[in-house]
């Protein structure tokens, strides 16, 4: 196979996987906490396809990883007790069967048993690292921006809002959930300010994101077209050859 097609579907199959992840930001426009992703590629030098005069090395396109933007997304207000928005840098920090894990999605109720849960259940941790028991007896709840709730004149507990330092260590862990790639635990984040009965938006710019599937799809059938010109090039020249001889 020439060098070119080798090249052109390199680059293909990062344009399918842009797509891929294009199409997941715009499905997630709407989901509390989302952020925005975008793909990056790099080169690799390999080792061209067998020719009398072809050039060495041939760089091809290669998935590099995908990059996430970690910036604030817009306040609602919806009034709800148990709905939280942080404003600035944190997490808050969850407890699921499988281990730690952080979110920004404060999308909050209660269990059975009165702990603060987010809506796939996982247990909303305290400072501490322990449960925050919220009593209905002692009405209703109030939560100030430094994360402490309380309960008329009862202190239930504060929420555990950390920080990572570097943030490429946060890795997607479904149900819009963070885990820690590092052996570093996460630290406090006293700058972090707790919003009650708001949520944060997600960061995604739907017009942005449309714009970039147009631009994905007009690569890609730029490069497909270049592949067929080149094939058709190659087939030319055998049919010719095939005539001289």
């Amino acid at each position: 196979m020439d060098n070119a097609l080798y090249v052109g579907l390199s680059r293909q199959l990062t344009l399918r996987r842009q797509l891929d992840i294009v199409a997941n930001n715009i499905a997630n426009a709407n989901t509390t906490g989302f952020k925005v992703e975008d793909l990056m590629v790099r080169t690799e030098q390999g080792r061209p396809a067998k020719t009398l005069d072809g050039g060495a090395p041939v760089k091809f396109v290669l998935d590099d990883q995908v990059a996430r933007n970690f910036t604030q997304g817009a306040m609602v207000k919806t009034g709800g007790d148990f709905d939280l928005a942080i404003e600035g840098t944190g997490f808050f920090h969850v407890q699921t069967a499988a281990g730690d894990r952080y979110t920004r999605d404060g999308r909050f109720t209660t269990n059975p048993e009165g702990q603060l849960v987010t809506e796939e259940g996982a247990t909303v941790l305290d400072e501490g690292g322990g449960p925050i028991v919220i009593d209905p007896t002692l009405g209703g709840v109030s939560i100030g921006k430094d994360g402490v709730v309380t309960q008329g004149a009862v202190r239930v507990g504060r929420l555990g809002i950390v920080r990572a330092d570097d943030l490429t260590s946060m890795a997607k862990d479904g149900d819009n959930l963070y885990r820690n790639t590092t052996n570093a635990a996460l630290q406090a984040a006293p700058d972090a300010r707790v919003h009650q009965g708001m949520l944060e938006s997600s960061n995604v710019q739907p017009v942005v994101e449309i714009t970039k599937l147009i631009e994905i799809q007009r690569a890609y059938e730029g490069v497909a077209k270049m592949m067929d010109n080149t094939a058709e090039l190659h087939r030319t020249a055998v049919e010719r050859l095939g005539k001289v001889n």
